[in-house]
């Protein structure tokens, strides 16, 4: 498990924000930085309680907002699914999701090649719609669950983030 930075450069984060008015408050700064700091692509919940190593009062409810107002303000991107996760990583990739144990992973893949952006443009020539972006998912069964032949993880590990 990666510890939470002390301090993590912003990357315009609080510019974004004070043009929009809002402040980034000590714990909007550290749900951002806890998101970044992961390639686990986390829930809410795992959010607060690595949030909470830091803050201990700071809420679920807090955490929640601070996420919707980071994910709305284009710093923090909200992966859909049954159960809402969040990706620091902004730049352009896939994901693998593991069907057995719900881990999620970054797939680097042809994100901006010259055959994907062929794909939008088929899509929207066919269909008359303006596709402003696009999402490729693979699904199928991480390297661990492989190793245990399938098996969910024993009662006693914690589910993935």
């Amino acid at each position: 498990m990666r510890t939470i930075p002390k301090k993590v450069d912003a990357d315009g984060a609080e510019a974004t924000l004070r043009a929009r008015g809002l402040r980034l408050t000590g714990p909007r700064r550290l749900v951002l930085d806890v998101v970044r700091a992961t390639e686990s692509h986390p829930t809410a919940e795992w959010v607060h309680r690595m949030v909470r190593r830091r803050r201990p009062r700071v809420s679920l409810g807090t955490v929640y907002r601070n996420l919707r107002l980071l994910v709305a303000q284009g710093l923090v991107k909200e992966l859909p699914g049954p159960h809402a996760r969040f990706d620091g990583n902004l730049s352009e990739h896939h994901h693998f999701t593991c069907l057995v144990c719900g881990s999620i992973s970054d797939v680097q893949g042809p994100a901006t090649e010259p055959h994907s952006r062929a794909l939008c443009g088929r899509v929207a020539a066919q269909s008359g719609f303006s596709v402003t972006h696009h999402r490729i998912e693979f699904y199928g069964r991480c390297l661990e669950c492989q190793r245990r032949g399938g098996r969910r993880a024993s009662r006693g590990r914690r589910p993935a983030p």
